[in-house]
């Protein structure tokens, strides 16, 4: 995650920009102080960069030592947070990622096309993309695009 350093948003080399407002920059730390104080761990980020006094910028960030009761496991951040949660199989990753009130979107990585797109086929949410070996998302798979047609 640190090799997505923040940037000017008009320059066609940034890959992360600022935030929409410093409203929701301090929203995002809070979440990430709440993990803290939580138990959770910021593995890297967890802070606004340096050298960025103009705009709304903050790191990215890896929370880790998460359990699915926390609030930033439970709440839409909205931000460039990235909560890792671990999970025992498909089964228990499954229930994990349904163990929510929310539901706008989801990812499921593997290095199984189909067993990525058995786990994302399950995964309550608006839509959910599995990305696997052959890199395609689950929206470009055969069942994916018969949804889009």
């Amino acid at each position: 995650m640190g090799a997505v350093p923040p940037g000017d948003p008009s320059d066609a080399g940034t890959m992360m920009g600022p935030l929409i407002s410093a409203r929701q920059r301090d929203r995002v730390e809070r979440y990430v102080q709440s993990a803290i104080d939580e138990g959770a761990k910021v593995v890297c980020g967890g802070k606004r960069p340096e050298g960025f006094d103009r705009g709304f910028f903050y790191e990215p960030t890896l929370i880790t030592d998460v359990d699915n009761s926390m609030t930033v496991a439970q709440e839409e951040i909205f931000g460039p947070v990235l909560v890792a949660i671990p999970f025992d199989d498909d089964d228990d990753a499954i229930r994990i990622a349904n163990d929510s009130i929310y539901g706008l979107s989801g990812a499921v990585f593997s290095g199984d096309d189909q067993r990525a797109i058995s786990v994302a086929k399950r995964v309550r949410t608006e839509r959910c993309r599995s990305m696997a070996v052959s890199g395609m998302g689950r929206t470009f798979h055969s069942e994916g695009i018969s949804n889009l047609v």
